[in-house]
Parts: C-alpha cells; sequence; structure tokens
C-alpha cells in the first residue's frame, strides 16, 4: 500500500454551508478540529459517521459540473445508500438538493444536485 484515505474534497462557493448540507445527510460533526489540517472561511470539514470525511474547499468563480453533460464535466459524484428513498428524498430537497434524473422507476438510484452543484445518487438498499 502506498497510501490511504483521508479525504474527499468538493471545491464549491461556500464551504460552511455546504458542510452543513452533507452534516443533514449523513450525520456527524462539521469543522471537528483535526490535527491533519487546520480551519478558515476557505474551509471546512465534516467527519462522518464510519470515518468518511468530506472537505469543502471555497473557490472563486465556482461553477457547478453538468449533469449528464461535460461542459464543466462532471469530475466525481457520490453515492449514499438509503433505505427509504421517498423520505431520503424529501429531506434532501427541503435541504437544497435539487433532483437531477428521477429514473424509470425500475432502478434503485435517483441523482440529484447538492446546493453547489455537485451530483450524488441515493441508492436504495
Amino acid at each position: 500500500m502506498i497510501a490511504e484515505p483521508e479525504c474527499v474534497v468538493l471545491d464549491c462557493p461556500a464551504p460552511k454551508e455546504l458542510a452543513a448540507f452533507y452534516a443533514a445527510l449523513l450525520g456527524g460533526e462539521v469543522d471537528r478540529p483535526d490535527r491533519r489540517w487546520g480551519g478558515d472561511a476557505d474551509w471546512s470539514t465534516l467527519h462522518a459517521p464510519g470515518g468518511l470525511v468530506l472537505a469543502f474547499q471555497r473557490v472563486a468563480g465556482h461553477q457547478p459540473p453538468s449533469w449528464p453533460g461535460e461542459d464543466p464535466p462532471q469530475q466525481l459524484h457520490l453515492d449514499f445508500s438509503v433505505t427509504d428513498q421517498e423520505r431520503a428524498h424529501d429531506e434532501v430537497l427541503a435541504r437544497g438538493a435539487s433532483l437531477l434524473d428521477a429514473g424509470d422507476g425500475k432502478r434503485s438510484w435517483r441523482v440529484y444536485a447538492d446546493p453547489a452543484g455537485h451530483p450524488f445518487c441515493l441508492v436504495r438498499h
């Protein structure tokens, strides 16, 4: 092994607000003190249950990725498992997400964008 994962960093216009969105979705602690990085107005983190760390970095002139298009390209997306897809759907929309693709009713996932425009999927399990 050469390395181990530290965190996934998402560019965005408002780091604290996006960290709060993901904390509502996943639980966990926003901006927990961590020796690996310092916090300021341009950086925020979420330590989610289970060890996942998401970081949010302010980028001036941030442009959200396009889904499913490629201008600007979707560079990554996040998948989250849910047991009650309808409840999860309502809750992420209430917190500022937008539905990008509801699917055809046959597949197990729906595609959303977070408040900064990053795509993520809620996958029914």
